[in-house]
């Protein structure tokens, strides 16, 4: 446990984060759908989120939950045309969506832009879905986390990791290509009953640390959990722990 409250678990590579995050995730969900009507999970892109995707719908355990009650999420989005392979939401769909029973009605997938005119009015219409549905204390929301420390596409310095008071935002000019994203923004993911940051490679190693010692110059630090924030990492980017 780190200074916060902050806890980390080790694994011995990524492709172990990847299968430990996915069991996680399914008991996770067991867990949370016996005492409440509804799960809400914000996934996640990158390579270990959609490994951990992937280990989810190989899992036998996914057998045993009830999908029909789990809502799905995404942190961010790429704001290409629908079915471009940069988005993450069909990544998501082809590593773990296609393969559970979850009603089309529960995935809340960000705007793209063959169908809204703007990056603005898909940020403006997912925040519109968010206080739709209540808006939900994310009930899990995963995040990658980026060798500069940003999570979601809040990036450091960038204009949108001060962003309050919205549930969405609009990101133009991202440091990380392509520049033009839709974004929860950190009040939102600060909602989160559980926020788990994954991790992986020794490239990450020392904005691993830097986070981890609340540096909140990095998003990442700044990423907590109201109940638990764990940070999911292999062992190549826990060095400098």
């Amino acid at each position: 446990m780190t200074p916060g409250g902050v806890r980390v678990v080790v694994h011995p590579d990524a492709e172990a984060v990847a299968e430990a995050t996915a069991a996680r995730l399914l008991v996770t969900l067991l867990d949370t759908l016996s005492v409440q009507d509804r799960a809400d999970v914000v996934l996640t892109g990158g390579t270990v989120g959609i490994a951990t995707l992937a280990a989810v719908s190989r899992s036998a355990l996914a057998g045993s939950v009830d999908w029909t009650s789990v809502h799905v999420w995404w942190g961010d989005e790429r704001f290409v045309p629908a079915g471009d392979p940069d988005r993450n939401e069909g990544q998501a769909q082809a590593a773990m969506l296609a393969s559970l029973p979850i009603p089309e009605d529960n995935i809340h997938r960000m705007g793209a832009s063959s169908a809204f005119d703007s990056v603005e009015s898909a940020a403006d219409a997912y925040a519109l879905e968010i206080a739709a549905a209540g808006p939900p204390a994310w009930d899990v929301l995963m995040l990658g986390m980026g060798p500069d420390g940003h999570v979601a596409s809040l990036f450091p310095g960038h204009p949108g990791y001060a962003v309050r008071g919205v549930e969405a935002l609009p990101v133009r000019d991202s440091p990380k290509p392509p520049p033009t994203r839709v974004s929860l923004s950190l009040e939102s993911i600060r909602r989160a009953r559980r926020v788990w940051i994954v991790a992986a490679g020794a490239a990450k190693a020392d904005v691993v640390a830097r986070a981890l010692h609340g540096d909140l110059e990095l998003p990442s630090a700044a990423a907590r959990g109201t109940e638990e924030t764990l940070w999911l990492i292999d062992a190549e980017a826990s060095t400098r722990v």
